[in-house]
């Protein structure tokens, strides 16, 4: 690839020397035989033999054409010539060297040329690793930012989301059902007899069987849904796009797999459920929908535990609860 890349300099260069070539041609040659063959065909014979003054004079602009023209020609032709050794020498990986040593004008160019491309790319490499520490530094920070919201929305016990992220989630649904009057569901979920499970067996076994129920409550619940451990042995589920009937059977299915569920302790643990949802409650705020689920949690309570709650006509009118 390295031959290929000197091949191709070089051909570059002698490219270039041609039409340089080309243009001493056509810029000084051509318009030089033009000029001889005009004055000595129409002009000199309109010349009255005796008007020596203005003959030697025509042969004096004649003569000074042509020395200008060699001379532009010249500096054409030596520019070329420097252009193909200049392509040469990079083609070789050689330096300017040689060429900076001239004397001349063209020397005084290509040796500042040369200390003006060395700055560059010195500087070039020292802008290409700022910027490579930079992008590092960048990809670290960002990591570190995923990394602490990811912290502080999680609940260490369960890996679940916490309260906080959940009291957020809640309120930007809040806010797309008044836009949009799409339907959502909030489910508050107690356990049934964990109290006695932790108080027994220790903290240890508690959260072992916190993660369990976590565990049930992801494996159950679609990627949209939002799955939090709202405090102590209560869980929090918002079903986006779910109908006060579509969280009821989510719910009773929930119910059913944590009834029979094999915890490792060998306790009997169940779960009630409260259910609010919207526009099938007249929630106005997050608050009212949050409170309406868990007077109907607490109804489930009442009625014997191990059941599902629904609020029931609506929140407004504090209506009754249907289980």
């Amino acid at each position: 690839m390295l031959e290929g890349a000197r091949s191709d300099v070089a051909e570059a260069g002698r490219r270039l020397k041609a039409r340089i070539y080309l243009a001493l041609l056509c810029s000084s040659v051509l318009p030089l035989v033009v000029l001889t063959v005009v004055a000595h065909v129409y002009v000199l014979p309109l010349l009255h033999p005796q008007d020596t003054v203005r003959f030697f004079s025509l042969q004096a602009l004649l003569l000074f054409a042509l020395v200008a023209m060699l001379g532009g020609g010249y500096v054409i032709w030596d520019l070329g010539r420097l252009v193909e050794r200049l392509a040469t020498r990079l083609a070789e990986r050689r330096g300017f060297g040689e060429l900076a040593e001239r004397s001349d004008e063209v020397g005084t160019v290509l040796s500042s040329f040369t200390k003006m491309l060395e700055t560059v790319e010195r500087q070039a490499a020292e802008i290409n690793s700022f910027a490579m520490r930079l992008d590092a530094a960048y990809r670290e920070l960002e990591t570190t930012n995923v990394r602490l919201k990811e912290t502080s929305f999680k609940d260490e016990v369960t890996g679940l989301y916490n309260r906080r992220f959940f009291t957020v989630r809640l309120e930007e649904e809040m806010s797309r059902y008044r836009r949009f009057n799409h339907p959502v569901s909030l489910v508050l979920m107690d356990l049934d007899g964990f109290k006695a499970v932790n108080d027994e067996m220790g903290h240890v076994v508690g959260d072992e069987t916190l993660r369990d129920i976590g565990q049930v409550l992801m494996k159950h619940s679609r990627g949209i849904n939002v799955v939090s451990r709202y405090g102590g042995d209560e869980f929090a589920v918002l079903l986006v796009e779910t109908s006060k009937a579509g969280a009821r059977l989510y719910a009773d299915r929930i119910r059913q797999i944590i009834e029979v569920y094999p915890f490792s302790h060998h306790r009997p643990v169940t779960a009630s459920f409260g259910i609010a949802s919207l526009p099938d409650d007249e929630a106005t705020t997050a608050e009212a929908l949050f409170r309406a689920a868990d007077d109907a949690l607490y109804a489930a309570k009442r009625a014997g535990k191990n059941q599902v709650a629904v609020t029931s006509p609506s929140v407004g009118a504090r209506g009754g609860m249907t289980t």
